[in-house]
């Protein structure tokens, strides 16, 4: 049995900074690997989730020039959890600014989660710019699979998390959650917001992976990353992430002749598997696993072992 692949040793960025994106946005980005060699983009989830140094170690860096950035309003990007001049359209047109800004004319793109949606806008705004596109935790934005993990199905999956999830927000203002933690996120009274705003992020936390995995969901019960995490990914999903209503797949055609790599966990609970399975049918060019035994997080053994498998084959060393 051939071993898994593993993550690549921790790197230091050799370039970082911070890029004026306009409407009182300041994006934080970093560079790591190689400089001139293979260019890459890498897409973080949430929205609002911000880099992580792990997320340098998905690349070969003798092979790879990758650039990684904090999307508006989180990580180390200013100012901190700021909603407004904040949508998919504004991030798609900062992806390009930092290409630009970069000096390349096409590079790889690498998005999981949420960071898939924002992959998949660019390319099918951008398709010319991309050289090959891997996708993880495939999630489309549509109006069933926001249902699905904030309103009913996942809560059936978890359903002692979901109490906790339930427990900011009255039984009368129930019938829509994602509403309801809405008003309590953008709302003066600070002390309910960092409330919410906890409840928000540790939901996602506690379901993102098959079984508990303390570092991975850790994280989500910090207060500064929380209160953007939840801001920000509520902000998206109240509207729908500024896409009309199966955008995505609908043009999927417009990847066609992009070389792609699809990786998606049989039993991811926030995206789940046949809007991934739909995708692969849209879009030929792609490679796709579904990886049994896994949930949503990139962190998860066959997961990580595709990923690695990916940035190694468009590396030439597949």
């Amino acid at each position: 049995m051939t071993a898994l692949r593993t993550l690549y040793p921790e790197i230091e960025p050799f370039e970082t900074g911070h890029l004026d994106v306009g409407d009182g946005h300041v994006i934080y980005w970093e560079r790591v690997g190689t400089r001139g060699a293979k260019p890459a983009v890498f897409l973080h989830g949430g929205p609002g989730g911000g880099i992580a140094p792990v997320h340098r170690q998905l690349f070969d860096p003798a092979l790879y020039d990758v650039l990684l950035f904090d999307q508006r309003g989180c990580g180390r990007s200013t100012p901190h959890a700021e909603l407004e001049a904040n949508t998919t359209w504004h991030l798609v047109a900062d992806i390009e600014r930092l290409r630009e800004m970069m000096g390349v004319d096409k590079w790889l793109v690498f998005g999981g989660s949420w960071g898939s949606t924002l992959a998949l806008a660019y390319s099918q705004t951008h398709p010319q710019r991309v050289s090959e596109l891997v996708v993880r935790g495939v999630y489309t934005l549509t109006k069933a699979e926001l249902d699905w993990y904030y309103q009913f199905g996942v809560s059936q999956m978890f359903p002692d998390k979901w109490e906790r999830f339930l427990a900011p927000i009255p039984p009368q203002e129930r019938g829509d959650m994602m509403a309801a933690y809405r008003k309590r996120l953008t709302g003066d009274d600070k002390a309910a917001q960092i409330e919410a705003a906890l409840a928000w992020s540790t939901w996602e936390g506690q379901t993102i992976t098959l079984l508990p995995e303390p570092e991975t969901s850790d994280k989500f019960g910090e207060g500064h990353f929380a209160l953007a995490f939840a801001r920000i990914e509520n902000h998206y999903f109240v509207h729908g992430g500024w896409l009309e209503e199966g955008q995505l797949l609908r043009d999927a055609h417009k990847l066609a002749g992009i070389p792609g790599l699809i990786v998606h966990g049989r039993y991811d609970m926030p995206c789940p598997a046949t809007y991934a399975w739909q995708l692969s049918r849209a879009w030929p060019d792609a490679e796709f696993f579904l990886i049994e035994g896994a949930g949503h997080a990139f962190s998860e053994p066959g997961i990580l072992d595709r990923l690695i498998y990916a940035t190694d084959k468009f590396a030439g060393k597949a």
